[in-house]
């Protein structure tokens, strides 16, 4: 694709949110019967079965109500996150406080709790969907997670259930300072919670002080915990990084420390993006691998060589909101080539949205492990909608 200015790459980004993507969710999706989100499809939007995640309920919820606050308040989008939220709010919880990892399509549950992941895309769905209601039961609902889950982040990660990515024994992990960080932060924005906030920047600057090596150039996955030392593990787990999964992180950072005026760590948090967008890029295919390793063995994880659409989208936005932040040249240079390889790959030009996973070369791949077998409208509805948030601004400060 030909350079667009900011004003022609706004319309091709609400153009492909409105006309290609979000189209697919509303014809193959929505379950007006039982309410929530049909996630169990396929990329030509066949039904694979009735079980909903409750992970991509919560992060559906999110995209919905998301959408009508932030993209042009369609009471469409409220319709679904409304009987999204009911959904969840009746059925997700069990008898412990936490929340099943999977339901049937009325509302049993299929799959007992089994990861602190969905708790935290419930709280985000609800809180999201909050700011668009003002609905005290689903605020109500994100405080009781948060109270419930803060505690469990100071103490040993690796008896979090976290599936479906366990945490390998005696490590700390990124995964849940960082989603937890995001979560409590924005949920501070429907409290205005002052310990939510706070409890936000903590982890955000725990991730920067511990998991981030300026000498490595690495924000490493794992590393030993703060009680035994911190620093780098020796071990598979240990040596293995997710690019994609560091350039979402720093734009989470960014959100935290920007809403706090702590613009010196700004410049430093795309920095730490750069880095991985360079280790991750393969310059025999062209996209960012899923996984590497430090010493070029194998990585711990699984199909390190897939190219996976949400590393992608992830990348287009923080690139982005780098070029607004910081406006060096290297932002816009990084978000033309991933968005000359993504553009060119992912959308799915016969049923809309995206293909979510590709082999190393390109082709059409399956999903990255058995218990990744869904879809949901998340990471690239959500970075299409960021995007355009950005966009908006530099073509009203170009006039």
């Amino acid at each position: 694709m030909s350079r667009l200015s900011f004003k022609e790459l706004l319309g091709f980004y609400i153009s492909h949110l409105r006309d290609d993507v979000m189209p697919f969710w509303l014809k193959y999706t929505i379950d007006d019967e039982y309410g929530g989100i049909l996630n169990c499809v396929s990329d030509d939007g066949r039904n694979e079965s009735g079980k909903k995640n409750l992970w991509s309920q919560g992060r559906g919820l999110w995209t919905f109500a998301a959408l009508f606050n932030d993209f042009d308040q369609d009471e469409r989008w409220l319709d679904v996150a409304r009987h999204t939220a009911r959904f969840i709010m009746d059925h997700g919880k069990t008898a412990d406080g936490s929340y099943a990892f999977s339901l049937n399509r009325d509302g049993s549950v299929c799959e007992p709790p089994q990861s602190v992941y969905v708790d935290a895309f419930v709280m985000y769905g609800l809180g999201e969907f909050a700011l668009a209601t003002g609905d005290q039961r689903a605020i109500d609902t994100c405080v009781d997670i948060f109270e419930r889950t803060s505690p469990m982040l100071d103490a040993n990660h690796w008896e979090l259930p976290a599936q479906p990515h366990p945490i390998p024994q005696d490590v700390q992990s990124h995964g849940p300072l960082m989603i937890y960080a995001l979560c409590y932060h924005d949920l501070g924005l429907v409290t205005n919670d002052q310990r939510h906030f706070a409890r936000g920047l903590e982890l955000a600057d725990r991730i920067m002080a511990e998991h981030v090596n300026q000498g490595d150039r690495l924000l490493y996955e794992f590393v030993k915990p703060r009680r035994n030392g911190g620093g780098k593990i020796d071990s598979d787990a240990g040596k293995t990084y997710v690019p994609g999964h560091v350039v979402e992180s720093m734009w989470f950072m960014d959100r935290i420390f920007s809403h706090h005026h702590r613009e010196e760590m700004i410049p430093r948090l795309f920095e730490v993006a750069r880095w991985h967008l360079e280790k991750g890029w393969d310059d025999e295919y062209g996209g960012l691998l899923l996984a590497r390793r430090t010493d070029g063995g194998t990585p711990a994880w699984h199909k390190p060589d897939t190219k996976a659409w949400w590393p992608h989208t992830e990348s287009l936005y923080a690139l982005l909101r780098a070029h607004e932040a910081i406006g060096e040249p290297w932002c816009m240079d990084w978000y033309w080539r991933i968005h000359d390889y993504t553009f060119k790959m992912f959308p799915n030009k016969e049923h809309g949205d995206w293909r979510q996973n590709l082999t190393r070369d390109g082709k059409v791949a399956k999903p990255v492990a058995a218990n990744l077998q869904f879809k949901d409208p998340y990471h690239l509805p959500r970075a299409l909608l960021y995007s355009i948030l950005v966009l908006r601004r530099l073509t009203a400060a170009a006039g």
